[in-house]
This record gives structure tokens, sequence and C-alpha cells, in this order.
């Protein structure tokens, strides 16, 4: 289904300029539970490589040149645990068959993903910028220049959205896509309430946003309509934004102000 023009929701994922992102897979989340004394089976990280292949498998027409997590790729804040050593690499060894570029995007809980990413040879950035002729990779030790602004005009940037960045890095930025939320919205039939992963489709500023879904099975995710609002981006506004359902296929709900009714 199409979220806007040139971009679609494929599943969990967005693709658009032969980009595909996915958001918060959080690798490692049922260890981090087992920890606790939650008991977890650890099945979420096969239901997750087959939720991608699925996705590939419906992409196969399209050209795929980058894949973009936006951030939590792994769970644990300052270590990396055996679960997510051995299950990021998988991951990231099966992203790798079907592109020719992996950028990993800092998310909150990406304290310590540099070994990770090494091993595999992958980016780490605190967002990319990617428009229908090129690219520009960006972090904190190659700051955005007021040309590449210039030149940035219509473009999309992909962001965790744990936090609002510098307003001139967005100036000429047309669309937003952000993480960290995990949306999800809870619907209630009969006696039965049941919560669902979404996108969310709205403005910041003059901007398009997007807010992707948790690509985490296990992580149910934020009820937008109950829980409190994590990410800054979308403290005001959301009763204004739309809502994509996500289940045996995406189903388009409308306004979040018509779900609170």
């Amino acid at each position: 289904m199409g979220i806007l023009p040139d971009m679609e929701i494929v599943d969990l994922a967005l693709y658009f300029d032969f980009t595909l992102v996915i958001a918060d897979v959080h690798i490692g989340y049922e260890e981090a539970l087992n920890k606790q004394g939650i008991l977890v089976p650890r099945l979420q990280f096969e239901e997750m490589v087959k939720r991608m292949e699925s996705i590939f498998k419906k992409l196969k027409d399209k050209k795929i040149e980058r894949i973009v997590v936006n951030g939590d790729l792994k769970h644990e804040f300052g270590t990396i645990s055996e679960q997510e050593w051995r299950n990021t690499l998988k991951f990231l060894d099966l992203l790798a068959k079907h592109c020719n570029d992996i950028i990993l995007i800092k998310g909150n809980h990406d304290t310590i993903l540099g070994p990770i990413a090494k091993k595999r040879n992958v980016k780490v950035l605190d967002y990319v910028i990617i428009g229908p002729i090129s690219e520009k990779h960006i972090n904190e030790k190659n700051p955005i220049s007021k040309k590449t602004i210039k030149q940035s005009k219509n473009k999309t940037i992909v962001i965790h959205g744990n936090k609002i960045p510098d307003k001139e890095l967005l100036k000429e930025i047309s669309t937003i896509i952000i993480g960290h939320e995990h949306p999800a919205v809870s619907l209630k039939e009969c006696a039965r309430v049941e919560r669902f992963k979404c996108f969310l489709k709205g403005k910041y500023k003059d901007k398009n946003l997007i807010v992707q879904p948790s690509f985490n099975s296990i992580i149910e995710g934020t009820d937008i309509l109950r829980d409190e609002i994590l990410s800054p981006f979308l403290k005001k506004n959301l009763d204004n934004f739309d809502v994509y359902i996500v289940e045996d296929k995406v189903y388009e709900f409308g306004k979040v102000r018509n779900l609170r009714t």
C-alpha cells in the first residue's frame, strides 16, 4: 500500500528510492526478559527472519540498493549479550544477500553497536538523507554543510526519533521517517481487546512525518490512543495523523482522533 507518492508500506517495512527501511528490531529482547525472570520462548528471531524473507519475496521484482535499520538493532544498553552477538550477525548476513549497502541508524539502545558493525563492515550513522538522485551519509564527525543542505530539497531523512535534530538539518527535507515510538492501536470487539502494530502518517511542522512500528514481534508497541507518547516528534497534533494497521495486509484506519471515539 502506498503511504506517500513513490513510498510504499511492505508489511513492517517501507520501500522507496531503491531503499528498504525497517526499525526497532531489538534483537536480544527475549534474553533480557529471561534475565528478569520473565520466561518467553526464544522464537522471535526465527520469526523475524521469516518475516524479512517474506518482505524480500514481495519485492522480488524491485531493486534494493540499500537497507536501513532505523535504530535499536539490538536491545541491551551497555553490553552485547551472547544472543545479540549471534543473532545480529546472522541478521546482517541475511540483509547483505539482498542489497549492496546496509546502514545502521543509531537508536537510544545502540550505545555499544560499533563492535557488531565492524564485524560486517557496516556503517553506523546518526541519520541518513536519501534522495532520488544521490544520497549523503552524515554523522557527527562529518557535519552537514550549507552546500549539502541546499542540495537536499525534496529528500527524505531517516532518523531514529528519540530526539529532535538541529532545525537547520531539516530545513529543506520534505519527509522524515522515524522509529522509536513502536506505534500500535488497541481495538475492542465485544469483550476482546487486541493490539495491532501500525504506521502513522502526519506532519511535523511543514514536513511529512512517517512513524514505523517495531519489527520485533514480541514488542506489542505503544498504544497511541492510551499510552504516554515517547517521541518528541509526536507531542503535538497526533490526533491529525493517519493510521495504517499491519496485519495480514495493510489497513487504512483513518485519523487517530476518529479512533478515540
